[in-house]
């Protein structure tokens, strides 16, 4: 069967390091390095993608897909709103909101957090904040019943539980024959919700229209919610709005609420690539210098190749197919080992937990107390696609001595 000269020969190389066993030793070296480099990469990449998919869904608890405001922070007609925006087939689902910032109180101690009020029977359809709810349920939020459902970290910072009373004031003023007075009202505990996120800590939910009483804003609201068929498509979503709502309505999407925070993420994921391509960047490094050593050792072959008739470009491709061969052998070991590491490293590292009796990941500090992981395609192929460019590139230099080694020169003293 026909075999291209180069590819012939770069196999043979390749595979007979015998004569030089130091030779074989670092091109050894640098296979398990690429091999290695590729599967941490991934792995790190995977997790940091798990990281990032829990966070927002964390976030996403607490915080609306899109949100249609006014300019002042008041919401005219939401209800005929709601029925304008049914006809965008991109939103399914539509709930009002009132936020308000609010210190809470019980007896000696206080704490200070944002005031949500919500439509329970409308609420479901824009957050999955009702699956959050550990203790009592968000059905309890009855209008005149002046109900709360606490962050479990604000119920323990206040020290109250189901059942017991909670002062809520707000920064706004009654005027009566004392003077000025702030607004408070008196709420009892019926539910506690974790979401895992910062929102646990400074959060609370009352029923809308409590809201509206105890903030004064009357049959207005501080926005409508919507809910996306995707939640990507929400910048696509805020700036159809803006092109046809009148100009003093404002719309934004939790993108724009976060921005700074995915950005830091994706910033950080950038750097982690970077930093770990180094140890393929190694790898690498040292397969240029095995193939520099080997073409040295080669050299009473490659002069006998070049008087039988072949080209200085057969002789580069001889050892572009060794480097080649070498790079994409230890990048297809490492994406081997990196899919399979990604996938399981949540439950080995639940194991080395349990072995050690230690927990690695508090949710007080990273919001989960495990490791997840979610292997994306994209980054496999990525890695790969770097890790082999770079395993190319460190044949350049060693192929190219190779064509410039003269056969009278190397064959002098054999």
């Amino acid at each position: 069967m026909f075999k291209p000269l180069a590819l012939y020969i770069g196999m043979r190389y390749t595979r007979a390091h015998k004569r030089n066993h130091f030779i074989s030793f670092i091109s050894l070296v640098s296979v398990m390095g690429i091999a290695l480099g590729v599967a941490v990469l991934i792995t790190v990449l995977s997790v940091m993608n798990g990281f990032d998919e829990q966070i927002k869904n964390r976030i996403l608890s607490m915080v609306p897909q899109v949100t249609v405001t006014q300019w002042g922070g008041q919401l005219q007609d939401w209800q005929g709103l709601k029925k304008q925006l049914q006809a965008m087939p991109e939103i399914v689902g539509m709930a009002p909101e009132i936020q308000g910032q609010a210190m809470m109180s019980n007896n000696s101690m206080t704490a200070f957090g944002m005031l949500q009020g919500v439509d329970p029977r409308l609420e479901n359809q824009v957050s999955p904040i009702a699956s959050k709810i550990t203790e009592g349920s968000l059905n309890s939020l009855a209008p005149g019943q002046y109900h709360i459902i606490l962050g479990q970290d604000l119920a323990s910072s206040l020290g109250v539980g189901i059942g017991d009373k909670v002062t809520v004031y707000v920064p706004k003023t009654t005027l009566s024959v004392a003077g000025i007075l702030p607004r408070l009202k008196q709420f009892t505990v019926t539910g506690i919700f974790v979401t895992g996120y910062q929102y646990d800590s400074s959060y609370a939910l009352i029923n809308l229209q409590d809201a509206a009483t105890l903030l004064m804003m009357g049959n207005n609201v501080s926005g409508l919610q919507l809910k996306l068929s995707d939640l990507f498509l929400a910048p696509q979503v805020v700036s159809e709005l803006n092109n046809t709502l009148p100009s003093n309505y404002q719309t934004f999407s939790w993108i724009d609420e976060n921005s700074n925070f995915f950005q830091a993420l994706a910033m950080e994921k950038m750097m982690m690539f970077l930093i770990l391509v180094l140890i393929i960047a190694v790898a690498a490094f040292n397969m240029l210098s095995s193939l520099v050593m080997m073409v040295t050792d080669k050299q009473a072959d490659i002069a006998i190749l070049r008087t039988i008739g072949a080209s200085s470009r057969n002789i580069i491709a001889i050892f572009m197919v060794q480097g080649a061969l070498t790079g994409l052998f230890g990048t297809l070991l490492g994406m081997v080992l990196g899919v399979i590491l990604s996938l399981n490293v949540t439950a080995l590292v639940n194991e080395v937990q349990n072995l050690l009796h230690v927990q690695f990941l508090s949710s007080s500090v990273y919001y989960i107390n495990f490791l997840p992981s979610e292997l994306v395609a994209s980054d496999v192929l990525h890695v790969c696609l770097v890790a082999f460019g770079l395993s190319l590139l460190a044949t350049i230099y060693p192929a190219w001595r190779a064509s410039k080694i003269k056969p009278a020169e190397a064959l002098r003293y054999e």
